[in-house]
């Protein structure tokens, strides 16, 4: 039987799945990027032929089970590692599906200072079979001329996006 704490999101209670051996989101070496530039201020590289869907706060790119989702908002201070731990963190982990928080830490981007959170999850289950995956997450936290952008790669466990994941950081910049 299965009990379900009342005083948690349905959500929060979820049991990480399988990592996969060959999981379907590895991003190719030889993968084409190129410059979005979006309306609330900022560009990025992303992967070419992803499919892109656009929101009052922001953008996300897919292509199966990666993703790079942006959103913007105003801010009045800059995050830092404790702040994030905190508040976004805490949040991740209560509201998230099977979060593992694995590090928070003040970063240095292009950009300007960040806060870098990495972790693992679930993904929303398939519309038509119920599957989940095992997901990697980088979250970015990149703070510039009163605007936060939070910037989040996500793929599945196992995929090998270290490089590309840094080419996409490394190229967004504030207009």
């Amino acid at each position: 039987m299965f009990f379900v704490n009342p005083s948690l999101p349905a959500v929060a209670q979820e049991k990480p799945v399988i990592t996969e051996k060959n999981p379907p989101g590895d991003i190719p070496d030889n993968q084409v990027f190129i410059t979005y530039t979006s309306p609330l201020g900022f560009s990025m590289r992303v992967p070419e032929g992803w499919s892109r869907k656009d929101d009052t706060n922001g953008v996300s790119f897919a292509d199966k089970y990666g993703r790079i989702e942006i959103t913007v908002s105003e801010t009045a201070t800059p995050p830092t590692a404790a702040t994030v731990k905190t508040s976004e963190a805490a949040a991740l982990e209560k509201n998230g599906r099977a979060v593992k928080i694995s590090s928070i830490k003040d970063v240095k981007v292009l950009a300007g200072p960040a806060v870098k959170l990495v972790y693992t999850s679930n993904s929303e289950p398939n519309s038509v079979t119920g599957k989940q995956a095992r997901l990697e997450n980088e979250r970015y936290l990149i703070s510039g001329a009163g605007k936060l952008a939070t910037l989040t790669f996500s793929a599945p466990a196992g995929a090998d996006n270290v490089d590309q994941w840094k080419l996409m950081g490394d190229s967004f910049h504030w207009k």
